[in-house]
C-alpha cells in the first residue's frame, strides 16, 4: 500500500480525457471511462470538466483489450462497464454502515470482470482469447483507492513532488527487472519482452490477484491513468514536464489531450489513452 503525509482534500476534482488509435492499428482497442455516484444515482462523466466530491464519489479507469478481430475492443468495453454495477453498490452499503473495505470490493470487482471475459471467450469463436488490462482509481475522501491488472499504468504526481512515481506495477517481467533495478527506463522501453503480459483479465488465467492499494491526497495532488500506448512514446520525466506545464488551471481538455499528441507524435504505434485527475 503506498501512502504519503494525509491532507484532507478540498472537495472538488478536475479530469481531463483522450484516447487515440495511434498510426499503426485500424481499430482503438483502449476505452476510458468516469463516474460519479451516490447511494442513489449513477452520473457517466464526459471526457474533462470537474466536479465537487461532497457526497459523492468518482471512479476514474483505463482498459487496454486484446485479442482477434474486435474482442480486444470488446474486451476493454466489457472491464470498464463492470464497475457502473459494483462500486456504487459499495457506496450503497457504506451509507448503510456495512462498509466491506475498498480492498475487498475492488477485489470481487477484478474477480467479476476476469470470469465474465473467461466465459465470453469461451463461449464464442469470436471473442476466443480476449483479455484486458484494467487500472482504476477510485476517489473517496481523503483518499485515491487504486486497482490494477496488467501494464496499462497509474502515475502520481504530488502537489509538493518533482516527478511523477508509478503507483501501478507493470504484470511484466520487464516491470519486475525494472522495479528491483536490474535494468533503467530507457532498458525498459526498448527490452524486446517489455509486452508481453504475466497477468490480464480473461485469457487463459484462472484467477487474477489484482494489486490494491490507497493513496492519501489533497490539493494540488495529480494522478494519471494511461495505457502502455502512453508511455511507449513517452518517458516518466517527459509525462512530469507535461502535467507541471498543464496541469493546475490550465483550461480542459488540453492536459490529456497534450499528453496523448505528444506520445503519437513520438510513436503512435498502439493506441494511446490517458486520463488526468487533478484535486483541487
Amino acid at each position: 500500500m503506498h501512502r504519503k503525509r494525509h491532507v484532507p482534500a478540498s472537495g472538488l476534482l478536475r479530469w481531463s480525457g483522450m484516447t487515440d488509435r495511434g498510426k499503426v492499428r485500424t481499430n482503438n482497442e483502449d476505452a476510458f471511462l468516469g463516474l460519479r455516484f451516490d447511494a442513489r444515482e449513477i452520473q457517466r462523466l464526459g471526457r474533462f470538466g470537474e466536479a465537487s466530491t461532497d457526497n459523492h464519489d468518482h471512479v476514474f479507469a483505463v482498459s487496454d483489450g486484446m485479442g482477434g478481430a474486435k474482442a480486444g475492443e470488446y474486451a476493454s468495453q466489457i472491464a470498464v462497464e463492470k464497475i457502473t454495477r459494483l462500486l456504487p453498490r459499495a457506496f450503497k452499503q457504506s451509507a448503510a454502515g456495512l462498509d466491506p473495505g475498498f480492498a475487498d470490493v475492488l477485489a470481487e470487482l477484478y474477480g467479476q470482470t476476469h470470469q465474465a471475459l473467461v466465459y465470453l471467450g469461451r463461449s464464442y469463436e469470436e471473442c476466443s482469447g480476449m483479455e484486458a488490462t484494467l487500472s482504476l482509481c477510485w476517489f473517496r475522501p481523503g483518499w485515491m483507492c487504486f486497482g490494477h491488472v496488467g501494464d496499462s499504468r497509474i502515475y502520481h504526481l504530488p502537489a509538493d513532488g518533482d516527478a511523477v512515481r508509478q503507483v501501478s506495477h507493470d504484470d511484466t517481467y520487464v516491470g519486475w527487472l525494472f522495479r528491483n533495478g536490474k535494468i533503467n527506463e530507457r532498458e525498459a522501453r526498448t527490452h524486446p519482452r517489455r509486452n508481453v503480459l504475466q497477468k490480464a483479465l480473461g485469457g487463459g488465467n484462472q484467477f487474477v490477484d489484482p494489486q490494491v492499494g490507497a493513496v492519501a491526497c489533497g490539493r494540488g495532488d495529480v494522478f494519471l491513468i494511461c495505457s502502455d500506448g502512453l508511455t511507449d512514446g513517452l518517458y516518466d520525466g517527459q509525462i512530469t514536464e507535461i502535467l507541471r506545464d498543464t496541469g493546475a488551471g490550465a483550461p480542459m481538455p488540453g492536459v490529456a489531450d497534450r499528453l496523448v499528441a505528444a506520445s503519437v507524435k513520438a510513436s503512435g504505434r498502439d493506441n494511446t489513452t490517458a486520463l488526468m485527475v487533478e484535486v483541487c
